[in-house]
């Protein structure tokens, strides 16, 4: 699934369209190295994302196309 969708299927950005241009301004890494928003991301990565002075660091759980809101929270854990 590519990052920028990941990204807002698991709520951790609330749109697609923000989720692609924090991608496109470096502000997103999967793995340790600067993400483009089509990285393919699979179970097991670590996506860190900075949020003006918050930082947020994360590993992949699940992957899934859609999900519920209430189920959201367990496509990732937070490092």
């Amino acid at each position: 699934m590519r990052l920028d969708k990941y990204l807002k299927v698991s709520r951790l950005i609330k749109r697609r369209t923000i989720a692609n241009e924090a991608c496109d301004a470096g502000r997103v890494m999967l793995n340790g190295k600067v993400a483009r928003a089509s990285a393919d991301v699979k179970t097991g990565d670590e996506i860190l994302i900075e949020f003006g002075n918050r930082t947020v660091k994360v590993e992949v759980l699940n992957v899934a196309e859609t999900v519920k809101k209430e189920e959201a929270a367990q496509m990732f854990r937070y490092l």
